[in-house]
């Protein structure tokens, strides 16, 4: 897989350049290759990079975390809670969409993919950016979050006014690498059915993102679908 990295969109090439030619990133392409040649590994090789060719560092106005990409066939596609067009929604995006659908009024969309949201300045992140073929978490510890990591501070260092998302402990743990007096935090449990309803439901983050966005003069998200 050492094709992993010219794949990416010119703008964050250039901006996580230092990051691709790391020691630990060396190591994450070797384990990379090894994992390929003896199991399925999701998503595919032109998918992982999708959240950043879909929205470059220019136009970020929203960042939503995700932890893993989803470890069943067909479901992930380089696109935090995405999953493509004709699969079955996955019980968390089921939860973001009845949020959608609540907190503006929207029909539930009938599609999982949330490439649009991408094309509109939503930066669909997930920590870790490859799996193993239904082994959930098994290729976290390699250095993915090292680069994410690097991702969200580079978003942060460079741009102002972003909103990021942050649902779940998990994601809310990132809150350090944010530089908070240029950018807006919105935190809720996660849409999982184990924490929807301890906060997630009702949190309205979609009408209160593009109220930070409008208060702050920048453009709001379209989070039609």
């Amino acid at each position: 897989m050492s094709h992993l990295k010219p794949e990416i969109e010119e703008s964050w090439r250039l901006a996580l350049d230092e990051e691709f030619r790391s020691p630990y990133f060396e190591s994450l392409v070797d384990f990379l290759k090894d994992e390929k040649s003896n199991y399925t590994i999701y998503p595919q090789g032109a998918d992982i990079f999708s959240a950043f060719n879909r929205t470059p560092l220019p136009g970020v106005k929203v960042v939503i975390l995700g932890q893993d990409p989803y470890h069943g066939h067909g479901q992930a596609h380089g696109l935090s809670f995405s999953v493509p067009d004709d699969v079955k929604f996955p019980p968390s995006l089921r939860n973001i969409y009845k949020e959608l659908s609540d907190d503006l009024g929207m029909e539930i969309p009938t599609s999982g993919n949330l490439g649009r949201w991408a094309d509109n300045g939503v930066l669909l992140l997930n920590a870790t950016l490859t799996v193993r073929k239904g082994d959930a978490g098994s290729h976290q510890g390699q250095g993915w979050e090292e680069f994410t990591d690097q991702v969200i501070k580079t978003v942060s260092d460079l741009r102002a006014g972003i909103v990021f998302i942050l649902w779940g402990k998990f994601a809310q743990d990132k809150s350090k690498l944010i530089d908070t007096s240029k950018h807006f935090i919105l935190s809720s449990p996660h849409p999982s059915p184990f924490s929807s309803y301890r906060g997630f439901f009702g949190s309205k983050p979609f009408s209160n993102t593009n109220k930070i966005l409008i208060d702050n003069g920048l453009e709001p998200v379209d989070w039609s679908l």
